[in-house]
């Protein structure tokens, strides 16, 4: 899962990003945001509130991540851009989704970056609250929430794009998704290369035509 992370680790890169209270602010802003309002609302419905205190402002060191989704169901944490897998503590005896999602603060360097991790973290975690079955280290599952998560939050508008050094105008959505959705489902430790493209291939159709909650792809 590689959230908006192309963009925001390279932006941040070299000026080391955000303090904690600018990220901070930022996340409490973005509470404001339309998209993330609309998802909050769907996720509660679903039985899964998303209340701000489970997001979190950190500074990841030693990795280019914009931010992440623990997952109480798979009881795994999931970073971006490498996507490495942590355990993560759970109440085994609650049947509510235990779920957080933590923003890199070191690199976000505008607001829009901290919307961009939100949104696309908060289709994983509705993905991972409508189904009963999501497993995280089947790749297929993995592959299906990515292709989602970059298709349906934006992440592939073409502005952002050209801002990454990819020129191409049409069908360069298609093409931002596969390879942002592979990139990302490659760095899963439970699939291979391979096994990867083979399941974004898989389920590409269906997942990437699947555009609940919002009636089209905003």
């Amino acid at each position: 899962m590689d959230g908006a992370a192309e963009g925001a680790a390279g932006a941040a890169g070299g000026g080391g990003g955000m303090s904690h209270k600018e990220c901070v602010d930022g996340i409490n802003k973005s509470l404001e945001h339309p998209t993330v309002k609309f998802l909050r609302e769907k996720m509660e419905k679903a039985g899964c509130p998303v209340w701000p205190r489970l997001l979190t402002a950190i500074t990841c060191k030693g990795q280019s991540s914009a931010g992440g989704y623990s997952s109480g169901r798979g009881g795994f944490l999931l970073l971006h851009v490498f996507c490495k897998f942590q355990k993560y503590t759970i109440d085994k005896g609650t049947l509510r989704l235990v779920l957080s999602i933590t923003i890199c603060c070191n690199h976000m360097t505008f607001q829009d970056e901290i919307n961009q991790v939100i949104i696309h973290e908060l289709i994983h975690a509705y993905d991972d609250c409508r189904a009963k079955n999501m497993e995280w280290t089947n790749c297929a599952h993995h592959a299906c929430s990515e292709i989602r998560a970059n298709h349906l939050s934006g992440d592939c508008h073409y502005k952002r794009e050209l801002l990454r050094g990819f020129l191409k105008i049409r069908g360069h959505g298609q093409e931002c998704v596969r390879r942002r959705a592979l990139k990302s489902v490659q760095n899963n430790p439970y699939c291979s290369a391979v096994a990867a493209k083979d399941a974004i291939e898989a389920v590409w159709d269906i997942c990437y035509n699947d555009t609940s909650p919002f009636d089209r792809a905003p």
